[in-house]
């Protein structure tokens, strides 16, 4: 994942610890694409101080991150889900065979509808 995408993921994660100006300074430099310059003349600061703002919030969250492993939990967590789904579709399948018992079939279709559900939460 390039750097840009990791930060603003991470910001997703651990935005609210941060200070308010720091998020702010954050979001418009990754996901606004604003430059130094256009965040400095914003906030009424020099481009030195909003590079040193967004330096300082990049730290933070990465040592949040290398401390809590939201971020990380959160993509694991997310590919398992994905294999679970694709694994009870595989089942749900086999369950349409002649003879294969129905029960298959539907504890198939349940935990596709918890892959479903846990993904959406």
């Amino acid at each position: 994942m390039s750097k840009n995408l990791e930060i603003s993921f991470l910001l997703d994660f651990y935005g609210d610890m941060l200070t308010d100006k720091q998020r702010d300074m954050v979001d418009y430099y990754y996901n606004e694409d604003l430059s130094l310059s256009e965040i400095a003349e914003n906030e009424g600061i020099t481009r030195q101080g909003v590079r040193d703002s967004i330096k300082r919030a990049e730290a933070q969250m990465l040592d949040m991150e290398e401390r809590l492993g939201l971020a990380r939990r959160f993509r694991k967590i997310s590919v398992d889900i994905q294999e679970i789904y694709s694994l009870a579709e595989t089942v749900r399948r086999y369950s349409e065979f002649p003879g294969a018992p129905r029960e298959i079939g539907e504890s198939a279709a349940r935990i596709m509808a918890l892959a479903d559900m846990l993904e959406k939460a």
